[in-house]
């Protein structure tokens, strides 16, 4: 089974480091919003900025760091980037200890925040690459899918609960506590990490300190990306499933909370218990490729990603909308969670050694961005036509989404890497 599937005390302490970290998150989810809400009594229009403007922010400082990345241990600068968490975070409790917190301050750590994200996930993802066998490499992505899903299920309700308990920074210490345990949990693998080496062919001067950044090596992660004839189409997909999705949360929350009068304990109820539906989909990741190939798994799982969405416009009051709601998170998450690990997997087994932190760099960039962007024009539309509107155009323009999916497999066969179906198991 793939839950007894034993990937070595290496991969045990990477897991362990992601789990502390990600349940440290769960806790803390939304706390900036939150904190500015109650603590700055902060209004709508820095809200929406604080979610939206602090990440895209994050994501262009993440781009020069991406080269950097590539050319480090890639060890090193997961511990570097939990400690410019930990301290980043840290510093919330501190300037609220000291009457001292601002708006401004929150707007820089979130940008903080979201750029060591990028670098800690780009270095981790080129660090799993090396740790585990190739055949192993999707139980690792499910593993991390499961706990990521476990994490938001369990995290934010009892954040609440801590912060009705002990006040509106608690859920914030316990991110920061996540981040510094997560730094231990990596200092714990012992084994020494190999300096990267440059391919062949490439200058001796690179980021990690004998000269300046060759320029094109900022776009080298996009220019892998735009010139695999399947991830091209898969990166522009996921760009505009994910934005489209994460762009009905505020929506969600308005028409939810403000339109229909729904409490906030069952607000929070409508998001975290289909949460389970991650576990699930993630478990189901291995062994449905091994049944049915990844090339089917991209194109039915990913259009069902796409066909729920629309649902979430024709909630009504009531228990009726409740499960309305839960329902169609959970057909979401379940796609999401056993899509995200093969995708995840296949974009590591198509990328070069040397790419995979600018490449994975790129992919969340440009993930990132389109959330920002299609959360502002989805709030734009709200206040202009109502959030029941919003929710209904975002649902109808995901379902163009499975258009851009690959439709054949067009992987390139020259060389190491694996076809996109590969070799079925007996």
């Amino acid at each position: 089974m793939v839950g007894r599937r034993r990937l070595g005390r290496r991969f045990g302490w990477l897991w362990a480091a992601y789990a502390v970290s990600a349940y440290g998150s769960g806790l803390g989810f939304g706390a900036l919003p939150l904190i500015a809400v109650l603590v700055l009594h902060a209004g709508p229009a820095e809200v929406s900025a604080l979610s939206a403007v602090g990440p895209a922010v994050g994501a262009l400082i993440a781009v020069p760091l991406a080269p950097w990345v590539e050319f480090r241990r890639k060890r090193s600068v997961m511990i570097m980037m939990d400690l410019v968490r930990f301290a980043a975070m840290a510093t919330i409790p501190v300037a609220y200890a000291f009457g001292g917190l601002g708006f401004v301050q929150l707007l820089a750590i979130s940008a903080v925040v979201a750029s060591a994200k990028i670098a800690f996930g780009a270095a981790g993802g080129a660090y799993l690459k090396s740790l585990v066998r190739p055949d192993d490499l999707l139980v690792a992505n499910a593993r991390f899918e499961s706990t990521n899903w476990s994490s938001i299920a369990v995290g934010p309700p009892l954040g609440g609960a801590a912060i009705g308990l002990f006040g509106p920074v608690t859920t914030v210490v316990a991110d920061a506590l996540g981040y510094l345990l997560s730094a231990l949990s990596l200092t714990a693998i012992r084994d020494r990490e190999e300096a990267p080496r440059r391919p062949p062919g490439k200058p001796a001067t690179h980021p990690a300190g004998t000269g300046p950044v060759r320029a094109g090596a900022l776009l080298d992660g996009w220019r892998h990306i735009l010139g695999h004839p399947v991830l091209r189409p898969l990166y522009l997909n996921q760009m505009l499933v994910a934005g489209l999705i994460m762009a009905t949360e505020p929506l969600l929350a308005v028409l939810l909370l403000r339109r229909l009068g729904f409490p906030p304990w069952q607000y929070g109820l409508a998001f975290a218990a289909p949460c389970v539906g991650g576990l699930i989909g993630s478990r189901l990741a291995r062994r449905v490729v091994a049944r049915f190939g990844r090339r089917r798994v991209f194109r039915t799982v990913g259009t069902l990603r796409a066909v729920w969405l629309i649902g979430l416009a024709f909630v009504r009051p009531g228990v009726v909308g409740l499960v309305t709601v839960m329902a169609v998170e959970l057909a979401i998450i379940i796609s999401m969670s056993l899509y995200s690990p093969v995708l995840a997997t296949y974009r590591l087994e198509q990328t070069p050694a040397h790419l995979v932190a600018r490449t994975l760099t790129a992919w969340s960039t440009g993930q990132q961005a389109s959330i920002a962007v299609l959360t502002a024009l989805g709030g734009l539309l709200a206040d202009a036509t109502g959030p029941r509107t919003a929710l209904a155009v975002a649902g109808l323009l995901i379902l163009a989404t499975p258009l851009l999916l690959p439709r054949a497999d067009r992987t390139p066969r020259p060389g190491p890497e694996p076809a996109l179906d590969g070799p079925r198991p007996a």
